[in-house]
């Protein structure tokens, strides 16, 4: 089919025209992140930095600790005083300071390719922990080129310890690794996959086995164990879950 009968495809809600009363919608920010919300399994948040106060919770449970959303906007940063445990609360503080010297310090049209990641245990009304990982990124600077909102996304982590504080800038495969004893971070570069680890990688996500991947891309079942050896190898990891989690949060696949 040649490019010209392509024209009239997935056009059905093609808009010509924008109005100014359209552009004012676009002051309300807060609805795109709810939109967001809807397609993600992941809890939402958004920090307002002035206040130090949540402006913006998804229903999801993972992140309310028990809580309703309205106690949880209500508890504002307190709501990491009430629900991280001590030993995390001085590991976030740490990761909090270390984070904004590292962010200060960058140039003012770059802030916004970066992003932070990291795990911390939340303590629900129960009293049990369940270990989470933590990705926030700028959504908003003032005019002095600090962090004024930021977004917050949390899932469970696929780790099984907290800390793991990584900084990654987007559109790079640089990577940024917090030295906790140091106090410092370090930079380093993503791990570098072939294009056969990667389709591998993909079909493991798709949740097939290894005789139905060796099916797929016409080798043996051995040799996808060794493509899944060498992605281990690379990824620093022990199984398949936390290959396929890596990937995912650092954009391999």
């Amino acid at each position: 089919m040649k490019a010209d009968q392509h024209s009239g495809l997935l056009t059905k809600n093609r808009i010509d025209n924008i109005t100014s009363q359209d552009i004012v919608q676009l002051d309300n920010y807060l609805e795109a992140i709810s939109a967001f919300e809807k397609l993600t399994y992941q809890s939402v948040y958004v920090i307002d930095y002035t206040a130090m106060k949540f402006e913006y919770v998804s229903s999801n449970p993972l992140f309310l600790c028990g809580h309703t959303v309205a106690e949880v906007m209500a508890l504002g940063y307190g709501f990491y005083i009430h629900n991280v445990p001590e030993k995390d609360l001085r590991l976030l503080d740490l990761i909090n300071e270390t984070g904004f010297n590292f962010f200060e310090k960058l140039p003012l049209n770059e802030k916004k390719l970066y992003s932070i990641t990291y795990d911390f245990h939340l303590l629900n009304k129960g009293g049990k922990t369940t270990l989470i990982n933590h990705k926030l990124t700028p959504l908003f600077l003032n005019a002095e080129g600090k962090m004024w909102k930021a977004i917050c996304v949390v899932s469970i982590s696929s780790n099984k310890t907290a800390g793991n504080a990584a900084i990654h800038k987007h559109g790079s495969d640089q990577i940024w690794s917090l030295d906790e004893k140091k106090q410092v971070w370090s930079k380093q570069f993503k791990p570098q996959l072939s294009e056969r680890e990667i389709e591998v990688l993909r079909l493991y996500a798709q949740g097939l086995t290894i005789n139905q991947i060796a099916d797929k891309i016409f080798v043996s079942p051995d040799t996808v164990k060794y493509y899944r050896r060498k992605i281990f190898e690379n990824f620093n990891v022990g199984n398949i879950v936390e290959a396929l989690s890596y990937a995912v949060n650092n954009k391999v696949i």
